[in-house]
């Protein structure tokens, strides 16, 4: 992960801001000197400006009028920030054509944050309560929006991992149905306890209790999710998965555990809740290991496979891990 992950988000609305002025305007030479005076004032505005050229080729054919109005936009209450920041990112990519791409910040560490209501950090867990009742829980480096006005409770996870327990949403009459937008479709819930997990190319759902109806972006047949059961969906459809080794929910208590799981397995998982990579050799990719992690600490949880399996550690940066054979 990059370190991209640590920026505030008000160092996230100065960038937008200035990239909004330079780009969709005309600015004078007082605008460049102040850009640059901002630009130089702190490392993390440095990073903030490279993420957000990062998406500049996608926001070219966005109107320069539009973009100002988004800008001004951004000026208002303080307390509506981030309903306005959400507006500009929106604004913006329909305004330049992406509407078929609507996931385009999904990619873009943290401006997937910008449009959430709730996230975390790379190694950081959360739980937040809805006004519904519904309770979540965001893993590391994970983003998701809320929206609970209207006849329907709709989640959208942006980014990473969710677990969920339905609420009893007793401030109305008739419970209202409850939904989770992803890019490859949709899920709802049927009265449950679920854990939604966004991979390449998929989202993979996994059951605790009740059941979860699964829906397709691109129109595949609806799937019905029941308890103990870990599905795959992608835009075309939807695959249920073989009983996994590892335990889908474990992280909400803060674990990595399972039985007989493939080491590889592991260290990819480790890999999520610390900054930089772990890499593992391929002659020990399929060792098999068993037991409970802790995720608080990466580095002794390496430690700990180290110590019961014929492998070797190796740290040539604080950032980057090498796992081999012994």
């Amino acid at each position: 992960m990059s370190d991209a992950a640590s920026i505030p988000a008000s160092v996230v609305d100065e960038a937008i801001a200035w990239s909004v002025k330079l780009n969709f305007s005309a600015p004078n030479a007082d605008t460049r000197v102040a850009f640059e005076r901002w630009r130089k004032a702190a490392a993390v505005h440095e990073l903030a400006w490279s993420r957000m050229q990062s998406l500049n080729a996608d926001f070219a054919a966005v109107p320069s009028r539009l973009a100002l109005d988004a800008l001004t936009a951004t000026g208002a209450a303080r307390g509506a920030r981030r309903q306005q920041r959400r507006m500009v990112l929106k604004g913006l990519a329909l305004a330049g054509g992406l509407y078929g791409s609507a996931w385009l910040v999904r990619e873009q560490t943290p401006w997937q944050r910008v449009l959430a209501d709730a996230s975390t950090s790379v190694g950081e867990r959360k739980p937040f309560t809805l006004a519904d009742g519904t309770v979540l829980v965001l893993n590391t480096d994970s983003a998701v929006g809320v929206q609970m006005t209207g006849d329907a409770r709709v989640l959208t996870l942006y980014r990473g991992e969710v677990s969920i327990q339905t609420g009893v949403d007793s401030a109305f009459a008739v419970k209202r149905p409850f939904f989770v937008r992803t890019p490859f479709g949709e899920a709802q819930a049927l009265g449950t306890r679920f854990v939604l997990r966004l991979d390449e190319g998929s989202a993979r759902v996994s059951v605790q209790e009740h059941a979860v109806a699964l829906r397709p972006a691109d129109g595949g047949a609806q799937a019905i999710a029941e308890a103990g059961q870990q599905w795959r969906m992608d835009r075309g459809g939807a695959q249920q998965l073989a009983q996994p080794s590892m335990a889908s929910d474990a992280w909400v208590e803060g674990a990595v555990a399972g039985k007989n799981m493939r080491l590889a397995d592991v260290l990819s998982e480790f890999a999520r809740y610390r900054h930089g990579r772990i890499s593992c050799a391929p002659e020990i990719a399929d060792l098999r290991v068993s037991g409970t992690y802790h995720v608080n600490d990466i580095d002794r949880a390496l430690r700990v496979l180290a110590e019961t399996l014929p492998i070797r550690l190796r740290y040539w940066t604080r950032y980057w891990i090498t796992v081999g054979p012994a």
